[in-house]
């Protein structure tokens, strides 16, 4: 019988400096998507998923993060006394309990592989999710459900993916399809970012993904790939061949929040979308332009 996906890995250890001075003592992470922190739009879509656990690969300087997720009595009190339930309510959903948050520490900055084999006595032997914070997606269905729905379906390794323009194809990890149904790309081979010319495709991969433990041995050689970095994408593309493969594009619209402008979009689009506020940023909107 196929193991569930029950735990995720989010990345959380880079330094954020695209973002400077904001994030010079606030992890980047905590910036406000709206009103609440990436990090949190992130692990709420892993709940919604059916992830139990959830694990950090953080850094020092990430502690703001920690204390997110914690339960804070001397808030909660005040917030009751004071009749602010609506603001009680919100930092509640923030909790997560005791034995279903971990940390570990990735204490030098080598890469995405890196970060996430840091995590691989916390993920043990069974399927994982890793989440990238900074890559948001506004969907009806988070993007991450609809990824452990297919899962359920074919089994083996799940990657989001997005067609990009081919003159970009060489920021991102490109999938080599060997079929396509429009909706599930069965994947032949993963190039970590290759120039426009070279491009088997133009279906690049986002920051969401379901994987095999057995990722974990090809993490331990510890090679450097592009940029000089332990790439996850090398090491996910020894495991074609050895287990199913897919590429998912997924309904929604994916915003770049490791882009200042990206950022910017990401926070209008989510915006407009709430009912509380959305009219009032349309009016906002309309004034500036």
């Amino acid at each position: 019988m196929r193991k569930a996906v029950r735990k995720a890995v989010f990345p959380v250890a880079g330094l954020g400096t695209r973002f400077l001075p904001a994030t010079k003592a606030i992890p980047k992470e905590m910036l406000p998507l709206v009103d609440k922190p990436l990090i949190q739009h992130a692990v709420e879509e892993a709940r919604a998923a059916g992830i139990e656990d959830i694990i950090f690969v953080t850094s020092q300087g990430k502690s703001a993060i920690e204390d997110h997720f914690d339960i804070n009595g001397d808030l909660n009190k005040v917030l009751e006394t004071r009749g602010k339930l609506d603001a009680l309510e919100s930092v509640k959903a923030t909790e997560i309990g005791s034995g279903k948050l971990f940390y570990t520490r990735q204490q030098q900055p080598l890469g995405l592989g890196h970060a996430v084999w840091c995590a691989r006595k916390l993920v043990g032997d069974e399927p994982f999710a890793v989440l990238l914070p900074d890559d948001v997606v506004l969907a009806g269905t988070p993007c991450l459900k609809q990824m452990v729905e297919a899962y359920d379906d074919v089994g083996g390794n799940i990657v989001a993916v997005v067609d990009v323009p081919r003159e970009h194809t060489n920021r991102y990890g490109i999938l080599d399809v060997a079929s396509d149904d429009g909706r599930l790309a069965a994947v032949k081979g993963l190039v970590e970012k290759p120039k426009p010319e070279v491009a088997p495709s133009t279906l690049s991969i986002i920051g969401r993904y379901i994987l095999q433990p057995e990722v974990f041995g090809h993490l331990d050689r510890q090679e450097r790939g592009a940029g000089n970095e332990i790439q996850l994408t090398d090491s996910m593309a020894r495991l074609i061949g050895n287990q199913p493969f897919h590429g998912l594009r997924f309904e929604g619209t994916r915003y770049d929040c490791g882009d200042r402008v990206g950022f910017l979009e990401a926070n209008l689009a989510f915006a407009l979308e709430r009912p509380d506020i959305g009219h009032l940023v349309r009016e906002a909107i309309a004034k500036l332009i």
